[in-house]
């Protein structure tokens, strides 16, 4: 009664109809891109059981709960609680939480209730926790100089303010006779 053509297999279409994952109980949702944004490096630790001997340098952060013994020059540096530096730091952002033996230089410098620090500190913002023991001297670093745009003049009329003529006259010129040419 019925006649049926089939057609092959591959002539058929694929259509896909939506698909419905259901969510995983024991997992944690995907972070989101705001996330991912606001810290695109990964903090770097030394643990607390580490001992390290030599200059540190990167571009990286990098907090420091064991001990080290020489510089660390990197772009961001938390020295933990537990954390011991012997030696100069140099980082964008500083936040001491533990004990620097050592001058420190950095745009911000943060100094925690539980931080020990002799040394001399450059820094362009300074922050001192109540509590925090610093022995050493100060230093505001200047900020890059701005330069200010210049104000164009009005358009039309005279302009507004005071106008200052600069007069140059030297000591030598004012009440004296004028010297004879010798013959």
């Amino acid at each position: 009664m019925f006649n049926k053509t089939s057609k092959p297999a591959s002539d058929r279409a694929f259509r896909p109809g939506p698909t419905v994952i259901p969510p995983l109980p024991d997992m944690p949702p995907p972070p989101s891109a705001e996330v991912a944004e606001a810290s695109p490096r990964s903090l770097s630790t030394l643990s607390a059981d580490l001992v390290f001997e030599g200059q540190i340098t990167g571009g990286g952060d990098l907090q420091i709960d064991g001990q080290v013994k020489g510089d660390v020059r990197v772009a961001h540096l938390i020295v933990g609680e537990t954390g011991q530096v012997e030696g100069s730091i140099a980082a964008d952002a500083i936040e001491v939480r533990g004990r620097v033996l050592g001058g420190v230089k950095g745009k911000q410098v943060k100094l925690v209730s539980t931080a020990h620090l002799e040394g001399d500190i450059t820094a362009e913002q300074l922050s001192i926790d109540v509590g925090a023991y610093f022995q050493g001297r100060v230093t505001q670093a200047q900020r890059p100089a701005t330069v200010a745009a210049p104000t164009p003049a009005p358009a039309s009329g005279p302009p507004s303010g005071p106008v200052v003529t600069p007069v140059l006259t030297t000591p030598a010129a004012q009440n004296t006779p004028a010297p004879v040419p010798a013959e």
